[in-house]
């Protein structure tokens, strides 16, 4: 039995940076990983799909060319080299990962599946570590829906899709959140017909109604087909082909296509690390519990990443090592309560979002200044002939505070942030009516944002 200062149980964008900042602490540090260094986001998540992403973008520039008045040939997406090209990048990233390590020589690394035999106790495949202090990060994989048929057709994870050298004739999509679009968008973009299934009335569905339908609008115009308020019932194979059976107003239809993605969800990974052993508890849907800290219901051991739950994000789970790093070492009293959580999905037009969407701010009962602005009155939008989506700003009325922006519009991820960071700053959104912004550029047109802004009932 091999004893450590720490034991990380899984290398992603949380675990990663933790065990290298208590390495330079002092600590030993098993890091235990079964698979690649990086986790999700380097491996399967942010890294492939944002490199793919940016090739699909490029192929339709190409194709649209004659909009900006340049004239090309026919376009042709050879997605093998796509392919060929996002393992690259992928392989750059896990490479830096392993210089990473190299360069903490008190970060043991373990390539093994980890199992709890106690609090404080990891099983491995051939030995026994043992620490005080165990941290989870172990992340969340692809859930497909109770479907029957599901397994005989040959279906894709947004992991399988990446991996695929013939661009699909007709792809079909289940679930039309953050990964059914994203990768809608893209292989639309690569030449394939694009068919998205989503079981409710609105695709995003935590998202605003004119947000979600003025992305759907933009995804529409370049030809990818919605089927909403979808329930499917069946899928099967007939002479190549993938069948979806699924009933919508009371009617039952059926579409085919060459190739289906599920993107109905994900899974916490913690179905096979032997937690009732060690006593952690998890939720209804698997999810480890933790308090504000990301303590979990056993002293000695924290969960950090998608494994506990909230949001899903690449930044979240570094803010969650931060937390925990600002909390155990330095003395700190962080949490994850009232958490600054900015996000985007990464369609184009892009969607930045930070804080409360209007529906929540009106339901938690808060008096009200909405501002909407449409990006095709934004002179550089205009400009580069990317006028879809618009900017919006939910306002507490008596403080003039941001309470939370969506910003749908190229680029805007990186626009949403400005607005962000005068949240995180607590300053009234007339601050930014005085700002002086460089024109010409997208963020000039929070001018005409701050001025939309306007009590509500």
């Amino acid at each position: 039995m091999k004893k450590y200062d720490a034991i990380v149980i899984g290398s992603g964008q949380g675990g990663n940076p933790l065990c290298y900042a208590l390495a330079e602490h002092g600590w030993t540090v098993a890091l235990v990983e079964k698979s690649h260094l990086g986790g999700t986001c380097v491996n399967t998540g942010c890294t492939p799909t944002k490199t793919m992403i940016a090739s699909a973008q490029v192929a339709y520039y190409a194709r649209n060319a004659a909009r900006w008045g340049v004239r090309t040939g026919p376009v042709n997406v050879d997605l093998s080299s796509v392919v060929d090209r996002k393992k690259a990048v992928v392989q750059q990233w896990r490479d830096g990962q392993e210089r990473n390590l190299a360069r903490h020589p008190s970060v043991s690394l373990y390539r093994a599946h980890g199992r709890f035999l106690s609090a404080h106790e990891l099983q491995l495949d051939a030995e026994v570590l043992q620490s005080e202090r165990i941290f989870i990060d172990t992340g969340t994989s692809p859930h497909p829906p109770k479907l029957a048929g599901l397994d005989t057709v040959g279906y894709l994870t947004n992991e399988s899709l990446m991996e695929i050298r013939e661009v699909p004739e007709h792809l079909l999509i289940l679930g039309g959140g953050y990964i059914g679009l994203e990768f809608g968008q893209m292989f639309r973009r690569f030449g394939s017909r694009v068919t998205l299934l989503h079981r409710g009335p609105q695709i995003l569905p935590h998202e605003d109604a004119d947000i979600a339908g003025e992305l759907q609008k933009a995804l529409e115009s370049e030809g990818i087909e919605f089927r909403l308020n979808a329930n499917s019932l069946q899928v099967e194979k007939r002479a190549g082909q993938i069948v979806l059976t699924f009933e919508h107003s009371g009617q039952k239809e059926t579409i085919t296509g060459s190739r289906l993605l599920v993107a109905t969800g994900r899974r916490p990974n913690t179905d096979d690390l032997g937690l009732e052993k060690a006593g952690v508890e998890l939720d209804a849907r698997g999810y480890i519990k933790v308090n504000a800290r990301l303590e979990t219901t056993v002293p000695g051991i924290w969960a950090l990443g998608d494994v506990k739950g909230g949001p899903a994000f690449t930044h979240i789970s570094y803010n969650d090592y931060q937390i925990i790093f600002g909390n155990l070492i330095e003395q700190k009293n962080l949490s994850i309560a009232n958490r600054y959580v900015p996000y985007s999905l990464f369609t184009d037009p892009q969607l930045g979002r930070v804080g409360l969407t209007e529906k929540d701010a009106r339901a938690s009962g808060q008096t009200l200044k909405i501002g909407v602005y449409p990006m095709s009155r934004v002179a550089r939008a205009i400009e580069r002939g990317e006028t879809a989506g618009l900017m919006k700003l939910v306002v507490h009325a008596q403080t003039d505070r941001i309470l939370g922006a969506a910003v749908l519009s190229s680029e805007g991820g990186e626009l949403v942030q400005i607005l962000g960071a005068t949240m995180l700053a607590g300053a009234p959104y007339t601050l930014l009516k005085g700002a002086v912004y460089i024109h010409p550029t997208l963020a000039e047109g929070f001018f005409g944002l701050m001025e939309s802004v306007k009590p509500v009932a």
